[in-house]
């Protein structure tokens, strides 16, 4: 079996583990009591000492992944949020006022995108569904892909398509306009929708009255037993990294288009060689609309189905869902999880172990608890670009080098865990030599179950799911609507992008 272990965190702190921003901002505070010591006033002095040991609980200590701080800004905006009325949405459909069935009615970090369609693209001539994220200033396209999976395969074979994951990142990383890759799997309990359907087109009116049983009773346990999965890959652009290429192709939005082509086509040479994919459908706009109407509201996808199939008897139904009813009719941010519709939803990060993960370590995250109850998660790989990781990694290298210089001098003893992160900034400037791209990889993974269930319920059988997986979860509190945009809804949303890049 191999072990993945070869990451390491963000940032070294160069001064037992303080970042520069926490050091200065220590060494500030500490001034009123060496002022007050040099004044002698000792009480004075003590007051301020008292101050600075509270300051330094609060910016060093983490709760729950986040320093004291960060909590409490948090909180804030929260609250913030609550009061002006943030935190809650409503469709416009539901109020009547939905003029355009065209433009996109999403709640949350959702509402800066918008859907166009792009030029017509391959030997089908198909419209890609090409996503504008105004807020961040990003294009992006989304594919739906199938992949028979690493279950039954062995360890060289796994190992094939860890280095066929890590040849793909390598190729974004050198088109040196790709910022971000999110592959996305959603799981949800078989709803037999498409068999039902195939059992009245080929039913028999003289058929056994036993047989009609016994196949009525094996589509009821075999449908509760079964799982449905979808797996999505997109793609994110920023705007900086297009745009002068894009003139050069024309200008405007079809430029745009021009480059989103060249790139997809890379990608998907990618997917469908190393990494094996069977099948890499680039989604249009209506199948975009459907999977975001699904990812808020899975109970929807057996009726949508059946608007297909009663399609192709009669062109006049109409199965498409236009973007202006592809969201929630009415959406609420909790603290602890997020409410759509008929359903609860709640988001975890997960936090990877120091002893590395085997490829293949999600499965249990994905497998449903219950029927009615959906699995969701994403895999994010933002990709550094070259210049920034060049500078990354020789900060982190001087990091390493003057924490142990510092040590030394201290007669502080050097823990095993710091030499092993030594070990690895050091590397890192080896592997960028060689061509490799800088990532910054996470997951968010999401239950989504209806509302007559308990949700808190299903959250801990997340948490188990997760640690069971050999993980640690962290619950995305007073986050959990944009952790369940971006695990959830095939978009390109991430919780690491805050504007162009």
């Amino acid at each position: 079996m191999t072990i993945y272990a070869d990451y390491q965190r963000d940032r070294i702190g160069w001064f037992f583990g303080l970042s520069g921003g926490q050091l200065m901002f220590l060494a500030l505070a500490s001034l009123p009591a060496f002022w007050a010591i040099s004044r002698g006033a000792w009480f004075s002095a003590f007051l301020f000492a008292l101050v600075w040991l509270f300051l330094l609980a609060i910016t060093v200590i983490p709760v729950r992944g986040r320093s004291a701080t960060g909590w409490v800004f948090a909180s804030t905006m929260y609250a913030v949020g609550g009061l002006l009325g943030w935190t809650s949405f409503r469709a416009k459909a539901i109020e009547g006022r939905a003029e355009d069935l065209d433009t996109p009615d999403l709640p949350g970090v959702l509402q800066g995108i918008k859907i166009h369609d792009g030029p017509p693209h391959g030997s089908q001539l198909q419209r890609v569904g090409v996503i504008h994220d105004d807020a961040t200033k990003t294009w992006a396209v989304t594919a739906s892909i199938v992949h028979p999976g690493i279950g039954m395969k062995d360890t060289e074979e796994r190992s094939r398509y860890g280095e066929a994951l890590a040849g793909l990142l390598d190729v974004a990383g050198l088109t040196e306009r790709i910022d971000e890759i999110l592959f996305m799997v959603r799981t949800v309990s078989e709803d037999g929708a498409e068999r039902d359907l195939w059992v009245n087109k080929h039913r028999r009116d003289n058929a056994p009255q036993l047989s009609e049983v016994v196949n009525s009773d094996l589509a009821v346990g075999l449908t509760q037993a079964s799982v449905r999965t979808e797996q999505f890959v997109t793609i994110v652009v920023p705007e900086t990294r297009i745009a002068r290429s894009a003139k050069e192709s024309g200008g405007g939005f079809e430029g745009r288009c021009r480059e989103l082509y060249l790139l997809m086509a890379e990608i998907e040479a990618q997917l469908r060689g190393p990494m094996g994919m069977t099948s890499v459908r680039w989604l249009t706009s209506p199948e975009l609309a459907l999977a975001s109407r699904t990812g808020f509201a899975p109970g929807d996808r057996a009726g949508i189905v059946e608007a297909l199939a009663m399609r192709e008897k009669d062109l006049s139904v109409n199965a498409d869902v236009p973007w202006a009813l592809a969201g929630p009719s009415g959406a609420d941010a909790t603290v602890r999880h997020y409410s759509h519709d008929a359903w609860n939803s709640i988001s975890a990060t997960i936090k990877l172990p120091t002893r590395g993960v085997a490829m293949g370590a999600l499965a249990p995250i994905l497998t449903p608890s219950e029927s009615g109850e959906r699995r969701s998660f994403v895999v994010a790989f933002p990709i550094v670009s070259q210049s920034k990781a060049d500078r990354q990694s020789g900060n982190a290298e001087w990091a390493a080098d003057l924490a142990e210089g510092m040590n030394e001098k201290l007669g502080r003893k050097t823990r095993a865990k710091q030499r092993d992160e030594a070990h690895k900034a050091r590397g890192l400037d080896a592997k960028l030599a060689h061509g490799n791209a800088l990532v910054r990889p996470y997951a968010v993974c999401t239950v989504t179950v209806p509302k007559t269930l308990r949700v808190t319920e299903f959250g801990r059988r997340l948490d188990a799911s997760i640690r069971r997986a050999g993980f640690a979860p962290l619950r995305l509190d007073l986050a959990q609507d944009v952790g369940f945009a971006a695990s959830t809804i095939p978009v390109g949303m991430s919780l690491t992008r805050s504007g162009d890049a």
